[in-house]
């Protein structure tokens, strides 16, 4: 697979926030918690047609797409 010459960012940062950003990103993806839930997701498996959930309590929820991105449903946004 080729790559771009092209660079795709759906941010527009100064190249010093990007490469801030980027740190930030690598440092969340590589908790112990976040590297757990991966690990469990893979596991599972994923769906095209639905999204494995997290629910607060440690449990693991297949459901829709719609249904999980829904950020104003589930009360994640105000």
């Amino acid at each position: 697979m080729k790559t771009s010459p092209f660079r795709i960012t759906k941010q527009k940062l100064s190249p010093k926030a990007a490469a801030a950003k980027k740190k930030r990103d690598i440092a969340a993806a590589k908790t112990p918690l976040r590297r757990a839930r991966k690990a469990e997701n893979q596991r599972i498996g994923q769906s095209g047609t639905s999204d494995l959930h997290h629910k607060s309590d440690g449990s693991v929820v297949r459901m829709s797409k719609k249904n999980n991105r829904n950020v104003w449903k589930h009360g994640e946004r105000k």
